[in-house]
């Protein structure tokens, strides 16, 4: 169900203490980022100014994502699960989520995120010798093993071969992230666009 206004947190099921979880998952890429409580006020005050705010328990109060840190989130939906006693918020974190730095309190990020963060690695790691770093060292190479993965995936297609295709769109996928990386592309930003072209 989604909560786009403050008639719409009347349906929600607060437990005795007053509060419920809210999840923030990133709008773009689906990484979930941190859980936190929040009361009726919390939600409220999250509609109004599109960014976060929570209930503190240790400290008995409300709190807004970021005050502090800079590391505010937007919203950009607001949904409750099927009982409407749990929170989602989609949304666009302005840095880490987590108070250790890190870009989420659970560390584990979708694959797609890793494979960019090893690339990445591999970018600045000058003596690696992988066919990651060969290929971001190489244009010629980088651009011509992405062209041949495509043709291979589109032959994979023709031919009906699932698990043929399965493995091409694997191998096209991990060279356009390299082909991307090179160009200053990060898989962020491909799925920020894709989270763009969806909601318009």
């Amino acid at each position: 169900m989604r909560i786009d206004d403050a008639g719409a947190i009347a349906a929600i099921v607060f437990g005795e203490d007053g509060l419920a979880p809210l999840i923030a998952q990133d709008g773009s890429t689906g990484e979930v980022l941190m859980l936190a409580w929040c009361n009726r006020t919390a939600l409220e005050r999250t509609l109004d100014e599109r960014r976060l705010w929570f209930w503190s328990r240790s400290r008995a109060a409300l709190w807004r994502k970021g005050e502090s840190s800079g590391n505010e989130m937007r919203l950009l939906a607001l949904h409750a699960d099927c009982d409407t006693d749990v929170l989602l918020a989609l949304v666009e974190p302005a840095g880490p989520a987590c108070h250790t730095g890190a870009r989420t309190c659970f560390g584990a990020s979708p694959l797609l995120l890793q494979l960019g963060d090893v690339i990445r690695a591999r970018a600045v790691a000058p003596e690696d010798g992988s066919h990651t770093r060969r290929l971001l060292d190489d244009e010629n190479l980088r651009l011509k093993k992405l062209g041949e993965e495509a043709v291979e995936l589109a032959l994979a297609c023709h031919a009906g071969d699932p698990q043929k295709t399965t493995e091409e769109a694997a191998d096209l996928v991990y060279h356009l992230l390299v082909a991307c990386a090179a160009a200053g592309v990060t898989e962020r930003d491909i799925l920020a666009a894709l989270a763009r072209r969806r909601a318009g």
